[in-house]
């Protein structure tokens, strides 16, 4: 008989997969490392596996403790099944882009979920990683994994990942492809890679557009469990000979493509290392051998990146087709609206002062100004708040501020937001009394419009 002790012995061994249909038009042959076949969905279930055994080992995480860690679902969700296994408690810290497919996860396998804000600052204790140390000192036999500073992370892809490549390609590989989360896969199976190579094969990390990893100033991204405020410790930025950055405008596309053109429902970060791997194939021979790692299934993503509302309402085009073009609407868009707009993107900053912000709503006769914390192209999570006259009357009336105070502690919250290519009754629905509404595309805001300008377009229209 041919069966496994438990579930956990099926980690790792994920197959190669020839991304075919999608490098149709480049000569090097493109292989994706499927680890979303691992039996808790993801490439994380090799590191739960190790730093739970290296915890043990020394003695941190003893019968009945609890594992603490700081978690975008997936390192969550392996350390979860491992832990239904072996009899340990479960208490993880995500961000609040997780989606809620990978919350619902986590706690179906009976682990205990504090949801952080993603826009908190590094430096915050409501950050996730923060928020994770908080509580690991305040419960009792409570262990910290901390996938981010454990050796045991890129241990893990050195012992395992690293060599089943090798094995799987005998040898021929020549670039080695891998997302930027912790940095433990490309730092692990990057390492041993490069060692049993002499050095020959490349190694090459991908990053979304707005992390540090590739020293860009930190911006929000939607792309969840990939890229960093600062590198990890893990992370060894010797390894990789070269990090390609990535939009979640491409990342998506590409995602969707996996699914339809390949038959691979993986994540945004799948889409992620695809788009930079077939970036970096499209200058490479016929004979270069390129191995992605693929870390995630898009079951976990079904609510947003493979939801078409979702995507719209982001400003992401969609058809039902698969094909990532512009839809084409019974009625005028969001982006018809815009085009007409009388003005730029008005807005203020949270050190703008109350009297600033009366002036800048008189002169462009605007219900409400977005305020928020960076300059153009701005992203949706860097719209702080919103501030009306009402805002300000009351915060003077009841003598809160003066004129001369900042608008920061005093706003409303952020206007609503609909696509460029959502229909314009879609925008006026969103607008819930709001008076404006932002107008995204590809998940930045391009502009902003009135609930009266979309009335008059409406009724010109029906006229």
């Amino acid at each position: 008989m041919l069966y496994k002790e438990s579930l956990i012995d099926l980690i790792g061994e994920t197959p190669l997969v020839k991304l075919g249909a999608i490098t149709a038009e480049v000569p090097a042959l493109v292989l994706g490392k499927a680890e979303y076949l691992n039996p808790g969905g993801s490439v994380k279930d090799r590191i739960a596996l190790s730093m739970v055994e290296a915890a043990e080992a020394a003695g941190r995480l003893r019968p009945g403790g609890t594992i603490v860690e700081p978690t975008s679902g997936n390192t969550g969700i392996g350390l979860a099944m491992v832990a239904a296994r072996r009899g340990y408690r479960c208490l993880f810290t995500c961000p609040d882009k997780v989606s809620a497919e990978k919350i619902a996860l986590l706690r179906a396998y009976g682990a205990e979920v504090v949801v952080c804000p993603a826009a908190a600052s590094a430096d915050h204790s409501d950050f996730y990683r923060n928020k994770a140390r908080i509580l690991a000192a305040s419960t009792p036999g409570a262990c910290l994994l901390d996938q981010y500073s454990n050796a045991a992370n890129p241990w893990s892809h050195y012992r395992t990942t690293g060599p089943e490549i090798w094995r799987q390609t005998d040898g021929m590989i020549t670039h080695f492809v891998a997302g930027l989360g912790t940095g433990g896969t490309v730092t692990g199976a990057g390492r041993y890679l490069k060692e049993v190579s002499d050095g020959r094969v490349v190694v090459v990390g991908v990053d979304p557009d707005g992390s540090r990893y590739t020293g860009q100033t930190l911006r929000p991204y939607l792309l969840e469990g990939v890229g960093q405020p600062f590198p990890p410790p893990v992370y060894d930025a010797a390894i990789p000979d070269q990090l390609i950055t990535v939009t979640d405008l491409d990342a998506f596309a590409m995602a969707r493509r996996l699914a339809r053109e390949e038959a691979m429902l993986v994540g945004g970060s799948g889409g992620m290392v695809v788009a930079g791997a077939l970036h970096l194939a499209a200058g490479l021979k016929e004979d270069a051998v390129v191995v992605v790692v693929i870390p995630d299934s898009g079951r976990g993503y079904v609510s947003k990146i493979f939801n078409d509302e979702w995507m719209a309402e982001h400003g992401f085009p969609v058809r039902s087709s698969g094909s990532f073009e512009e839809a084409a609407a019974d009625e005028p868009t969001m982006v018809t609206a815009l085009e007409r707009s009388p003005r730029d993107l008005v807005r203020l900053h949270p050190e703008d002062t109350m009297g600033t912000a009366l002036r800048t709503l008189r002169k462009h006769k605007l219900p409400g100004i977005p305020v928020v914390a960076a300059s153009p192209p701005i992203r949706l999570a860097e719209v702080l708040g919103m501030i009306r006259e009402e805002d300000i009357t009351e915060a003077l009336s009841r003598g809160q501020a003066t004129l001369d105070d900042p608008v920061r502690g005093r706003m409303s919250p952020p206007p609503p937001f609909a696509g460029t290519e959502q229909p314009l009754s879609a925008g006026l629905s969103a607008l819930r009394g709001n008076g404006i509404i932002l107008v995204l595309e590809g998940g930045l805001v391009r502009g902003m419009v009135t609930g009266d300008e979309i009335l008059d377009h409406l009724a010109g229209d029906v006229s």
